[in-house]
């Protein structure tokens, strides 16, 4: 059965970041994931996480200005000096979480251009042999076109064959559910073909990124596929509640951790 994780940037959101933690505890949650926790202390952060007694599964090195738009900087030639500084600013909070995968956003690149790919596989081989230095995975993400235009990854064959290339044991496939159906349509057939290469996997309804239910994908099929496959990672739920986070819990009602 698999184990999920609540997003705190998208769930909880009822409450101050730092009691979203304890919230999803008390919701059932054992895990949590969220985007970014740099406006916050790492002994903060790494306090909540263990008062909830949760697991932090996963979060992301330092995007660039998020609020001017920006989306990461691994494909932006000319920004490594800050890329590198990010990556010790993120070991910070790995520190005090004990998190053992963060996702390395990619940014606005033309997946084509030469010099964004010559950038992106630079930034990748950096942050992944920094990161093993601390037995962590650098995980990459395909981001659909529709929610963030111009991404530089936007497609998971292409983020395959970067894993790939790479060579390197601890760089693996971020698989959003989510962004493979809107980005391909099979996310079964997607799952299964890149399976041996996933490190975590994340989901959300297509229509409207919100709970999952019947308008699909499939999740109660592709969960049994999860297990069929032997995934033993944290499920990410990184979707907006439609009508409130404890609302929406009904889908994950068999999934609860045990009281």
């Amino acid at each position: 059965m698999p184990r999920f994780a609540a997003n705190l940037s998208m769930m909880f959101t009822e409450w101050d970041f730092l009691d979203r933690f304890k919230a999803a505890s008390d919701a059932g949650f054992e895990a949590v994931e969220f985007l970014f926790p740099y406006e916050h202390a790492p002994e903060k952060v790494g306090l909540a996480l263990a008062g909830a007694g949760v697991e932090q599964a996963l979060f992301n090195l330092p995007p660039g200005d998020w609020a001017k738009g920006e989306r990461g900087m691994a494909a932006i030639p000319g920004r490594e000096d800050e890329f590198k500084a990010g990556i010790e600013t993120a070991l910070a909070y790995v520190h005090e979480t004990g998190v053992k995968r963060l996702h390395m956003m990619a940014g606005h690149a033309d997946p084509q251009d030469p010099a964004a790919q010559k950038a992106y596989r630079a930034s990748l081989a950096y942050a992944a042999d920094r990161l093993a230095e601390h037995d962590i995975d650098l995980l990459l993400e395909p981001i659909n076109g529709k929610d963030m235009p111009g991404y530089f990854l936007n497609d998971f064959d292409q983020a395959a064959a970067y894993v790939r290339e790479s060579g390197r044991q601890n760089v693996r496939l971020q698989f959003d559910m989510y962004h493979c159906a809107l980005i391909h349509g099979d996310v079964s057939g997607k799952l299964k073909a890149l399976y041996p290469l996933i490190g975590h996997v994340q989901i959300a309804r297509a229509n409207g990124r919100h709970e999952p239910d019947a308008s699909g994908p499939d999740y109660p099929r592709l969960f049994d596929e999860l297990d069929g496959l032997g995934y033993e990672g944290f499920v990410g739920c990184e979707y907006r509640p439609a009508a409130g986070t404890l609302e929406g819990l009904g889908w994950f009602s068999d999934f609860r951790k045990p009281a």
